[in-house]
C-alpha cells in the first residue's frame, strides 16, 4: 500500500520527516490523527519494530481508533503495543519499576473520589476544619503542586497564606498515606516516572534505549510533569514528534501549559515545523467565523486555515427569553432540522460551559420526546455500588490498601460501627501496621462487642481466602470476582431490598462482573490487577457510544477531538461563556476564547449559538449580556434571530437598545459597534447602588462567600452595578468578584 498517495503535500512532508525533533501544527479538522497514524505506519514500513515506538494520546478512545487504523494500514496485528494515554502507558512502566520507588507492583490507583476521601481522613486526623478549608480545594492545590513537580517543602517556600500552610501539612501526610496504602493517584502516574527518571539514570537509560521514536498527540495539553518526562525520554535520540494546535489549548485548570508548544523551538533549536492548514471538516463560513474569534488572542502561532468544502450556511445566533425557552427552542430547531436536512438525532451535539446548564436543555428535549445522551453525567465506575465492589477487589490485589478496606468494612452492614473503626485505625497507627493486620488484633481493643468481633473475624477469613486464591492463580479474574462478590452478600442485600433503586444497583454490579468476564476473554494474559488499572483510567468520552441514535449533550471541554454535522452552543453570555466572576483578563480570557474556538470547529455543516435575555444562576435572576465572543464574529458570517416583544421584558429601555445594538439588525450597525471601544450593555437587573453598598462593604472587611468561604476585601473598584471586589480567601486564594453576582456576606 502506497501510504503517501493518500495524503496531501503538507501531510506527506510531516509523515516523511522521521528523524530528529518535529513539530506538526495541526489546525482544527486538518487531519492531525491521520498524520499520526500514517506516520507510525510509515515507520513500520521502514522496518522499525512496533514495540520501539512510543505513541502518547490523551484519551483511550483516540488511542484505540488509531490502533485499528494502523493495523489496517500496516497489515500487522497489534501494531503498537506502547500506544495509549500518558497515564496508562506510564502506569505500565511503573508496574515494572515500582520497586525502585519503594512500591509493590500491585499498587492501587485512586481516582478523584478515593483521593478526596483520603484527604478528608487526613484533615480529621490533623484537626483541620473542613468547614474553613474545603477538602476539594486542598486536593486541587496538591494536584497543581504535583503537576509542577513541587515537593511539600518547595510548596512551603511559595506559601504566604493560612490555606497554603494547611495544604502543605495535608500534602506531606497525603504522600505518606499513599505510600503506606501502596497506592497512587492520577497525578502520581506522571510524577513518579519523572522522579524515577531524574533520580535513577540507569532506569532512564533503559527506557531511552528501548524507545526509538516518540510521538505525542495534543501536545498543547501537556503539563509541566509530562513535558519533563518527554524531555528526559527524548534526550538521547531526539526522535520526538509532537502534534498539536495552540488554538485548542483548553486545560490550564488541569495544569496544561500552552508554553510547551509555543516554546518547542526553544527546546529543540534544530526542530522542523510543519503546518497543516487545510480543514476537511467544516464549511467555509463556519471556519471563517471560528477564525474571526480566535484571531483576537495574542498568544498564538500564526496559521491560516482554509477548506475546499462548500460555503455552507451562516452561523445562526438565537436570542431566547430565558433558559426554559432556550431548552424549548433548541428542541424545536432539532425537530425542524431532521426532516428538512434528512438528519438523525446523533447528528446533533449540544455544548454548554457548565454541567448545571444541562437541566433546562434536558427539560426541553424530554418534553419534545427527543432522545439524548449526556457525556459526563454520573459515571458508571463512580456509582457507589460499583466503587464498593471495586474496593472489595482491591483488598485482594493490594493487601495494604487501607482506604479500600475502610470502604467495605461495614458494607453490607456487619455491626462494625464508626467508633470501632476509629479504634482500629488508632491501633494500626500505634503499632505501625496495616489496618488489615489491626483487624486480627481486635482482642487488644477494649469495648468491642462480641458481634462486632465475630463480624471482623468473618471478614478477615473471607478476604484472606480470596487473597490465597489470587496469589496461587487458582481462578481466572472473572471467576474470582464473581465468587468473591457473591460471598460478600452485596447481591443478596440488593435482591432482598427489592426496590427499583436496589434492583438497578444489582444490575449495575452484574454489569461490572460481565465487564470483567469480557476483559478476560479479550486479554487472556491479564489478571485482576490489570482490570482494576484499566477501569481506573477510563474517561467519560471513552465510554461514549457515538452510534446510538440520540442527541449528545456535553461540556465544551468534553467535545475536543470530536465532530458533528450540527453543533448547538448554548448559554453564550458574558459571565457564563466566557466564564468568570470579575472581569476576565489576560490568560484566563484567552483560554476561554480557545474553548469557544474548539466548540465552533466541532461543527461540520451547521452551527447554532444561543443566549438568553434572563437567567437564574446561583439561585438569583439577572439579565445577562450576550457573550463578547459573539461580538467578535464578522457580521456577514451570521444570521441573528431575535425574540419578539414579550411580557416581562422591558422593551424600549436604554439598556435594551444597547443590547439590540450589540448584534444589530444590520451589518453597518454591527460593524460600527465593533469599531468602537467595547462598551458592554449593562444588565437590566435591580441591585443596590454604590451609595448603599460602600458604607457596608469596605477595604479590609471580612466577608464570606458560599463557594470560596471566608476572606478579606483587599480592594474595591468600579461603580454601581459594575462594582467589583478583590478578595483574599483563606481557602481559595485571591479572587476578583462582581458584587452583583458574588452574594458576599459581611462578617
Amino acid at each position: 500500500m502506497n501510504l503517501l498517495q493518500q495524503l496531501n503535500a503538507s501531510q506527506q512532508d510531516a509523515v516523511q520527516a522521521t528523524t530528529g525533533p518535529v513539530m506538526v501544527i495541526a489546525g482544527a479538522g486538518s487531519g492531525k490523527t491521520r498524520v499520526l497514524t500514517y506516520r507510525i505506519a510509515y515507520l513500520l514500513q521502514l522496518g522499525v519494530h512496533p514495540a520501539r515506538i512510543l505513541a502518547l494520546t490523551f484519551t483511550n478512545k483516540a488511542a484505540n481508533e488509531m490502533k485499528e487504523r494502523i493495523n489496517y494500514l500496516a497489515q500487522i496485528p497489534r501494531a503498537i503495543p506502547w500506544m495509549g494515554t500518558f497515564h496508562s502507558i506510564f502506569a505500565r512502566i511503573l508496574r515494572q519499576e515500582a520497586q525502585v520507588l519503594g512500591y509493590d507492583r500491585s499498587y492501587s490507583i485512586y481516582d478523584t473520589d478515593d483521593a478526596l476521601s483520603l484527604i478528608r481522613t487526613i484533615m480529621n486526623d490533623l484537626n483541620i476544619s473542613q468547614q474553613q478549608f474545603h477538602p476539594k480545594a486542598i486536593l486541587n492545590a496538591i494536584s497543581s503542586a504535583k503537576n509542577k513537580l513541587l515537593t511539600p517543602d518547595q510548596l512551603r517556600e511559595e506559601t504566604r497564606s493560612l490555606f497554603g500552610e494547611k495544604t502543605v501539612a495535608v500534602f506531606s501526610e497525603y504522600i505518606n498515606r499513599l505510600k503506606q496504602n501502596n497506592a497512587m493517584d492520577f497525578d502520581d502516574l506522571i510524577v513518579h516516572p519523572a522522579i524515577l527518571f531524574q533520580n535513577h539514570p540507569d532506569v532512564l537509560e533503559k527506557w531511552q534505549s528501548y524507545f526509538e521514536y516518540i510521538l505525542v498527540d495534543e501536545y498543547q495539553d501537556t503539563n509541566h510533569a509530562q513535558y519533563r518526562l518527554l524531555n528526559l525520554l527524548a534526550r538521547k535520540r531526539k526522535n520526538i514528534c509532537v502534534v498539536g494546535d495552540d488554538a485548542q489549548s483548553i486545560y490550564a485548570f488541569r495544569g496544561a501549559d500552552i508554553r510547551n508548544i509555543l516554546d518547542f523551538e526553544r527546546d529543540y533549536p534544530d526542530c522542523r515545523i510543519f503546518r497543516l492548514e487545510q480543514n476537511y471538516r467544516s464549511t467555509r463560513l463556519i471556519l471563517r467565523a471560528a477564525d474571526s474569534v480566535i484571531k483576537n488572542n495574542q498568544q498564538r502561532i500564526p496559521k491560516t486555515l482554509w477548506t475546499d468544502n462548500g460555503e455552507g450556511d451562516p452561523v445562526n445566533i438565537l436570542e431566547c427569553i430565558n433558559e426554559q425557552e432556550e431548552g424549548a427552542r433548541v428542541a424545536r430547531l432539532i425537530q425542524d432540522e431532521i426532516p428538512k436536512s434528512k438528519r438523525d438525532f446523533n447528528h446533533f451535539v449540544i455544548l454548554y460551559r457548565t454541567n448545571a446548564q444541562s437541566r433546562s436543555i434536558e427539560d426541553g428535549l424530554r418534553r419534545s420526546g427527543i432522545p439524548y445522551t449526556i457525556v459526563g453525567g454520573v459515571e458508571f465506575y463512580k456509582r457507589k455500588e460499583i466503587k464498593d465492589v471495586i474496593a472489595y477487589l482491591r483488598t485482594v490485589v493490594n493487601p495494604v490498601d487501607d482506604e479500600s478496606l475502610i470502604r467495605i468494612i461495614n458494607f453490607p452492614p456487619r455491626g462494625i460501627g464508626d467508633t470501632t473503626i476509629q479504634r482500629l485505625r488508632a491501633l494500626a497507627r500505634e503499632k505501625q501496621i496495616t489496618l488489615f493486620d489491626a483487624l486480627k488484633l481486635t482482642d487488644d481493643i477494649p469495648r468491642v462487642n462480641r458481634n462486632a468481633r465475630k463480624s471482623i473475624q468473618e471478614l478477615i477469613a473471607l478476604i484472606q481466602k480470596y487473597r490465597n486464591i489470587y496469589a496461587k492463580e487458582r481462578m481466572s479474574a472473572s471467576e474470582l470476582a464473581r465468587s468473591y462478590i457473591e460471598e460478600t452478600g452485596i447481591l443478596t442485600l440488593f435482591k432482598q431490598e427489592a426496590s427499583p433503586d436496589s434492583i438497578a444497583r444489582w444490575e449495575n454490579v452484574q454489569e461490572l462482573l460481565s465487564a470483567i468476564t469480557e476483559f478476560c476473554q479479550e486479554n487472556p494474559d491479564k489478571n485482576l490487577a490489570d482490570f482494576l488499572e484499566t477501569v481506573s483510567l477510563i474517561a467519560d468520552v471513552d465510554k461514549w457510544n457515538d452510534s446510538r441514535n440520540s442527541v449528545t449533550l456535553m461540556t465544551f471541554h468534553s467535545a475536543k477531538g470530536l465532530e458533528f454535522p450540527v453543533v448547538i452552543m448554548v448559554g453564550m453570555e458574558d459571565g457564563l461563556f466566557p466564564l468568570y466572576n470579575g472581569n476576565p483578563e489576560g490568560d484566563e480570557l484567552e483560554e476561554e476564547r480557545r474553548l469557544c474556538y474548539v466548540g465552533m470547529t466541532r461543527a461540520k455543516e451547521k452551527l447554532f449559538m444561543t443566549y438568553t435575555r434572563f437567567r437564574y444562576r446561583f439561585g438569583e435572576g439577572y439579565y445577562p449580556t450576550p457573550s463578547r465572543f459573539l461580538d467578535e464574529i464578522e457580521p456577514e458570517l451570521f444570521i441573528y434571530q431575535k425574540q419578539p416583544a414579550t411580557a416581562g421584558w422591558n422593551n424600549g429601555t436604554a439598556a435594551d437598545e444597547k443590547r439590540r445594538a450589540f448584534l444589530g439588525t444590520s451589518s453597518a450597525a454591527h460593524t460600527n459597534n465593533r469599531k468602537k471601544s467595547r462598551k458592554r450593555s449593562e444588565p437590566h437587573f435591580s441591585y443596590e447602588d454604590e451609595s448603599q453598598v460602600v458604607p457596608r462593604l469596605q477595604t479590609g472587611a471580612l466577608v464570606e462567600h458560599e463557594e470560596f468561604g471566608r476572606g478579606k476585601v483587599l480592594a474595591l473598584t468600579g461603580k454601581g452595578e459594575m462594582m467589583k471586589a478583590e478578595v483574599l480567601f483563606d481557602a481559595a486564594g485571591k479572587k476578583k468578584l462582581m458584587l452583583k453576582f458574588a452574594r458576599l456576606k459581611i462578617l
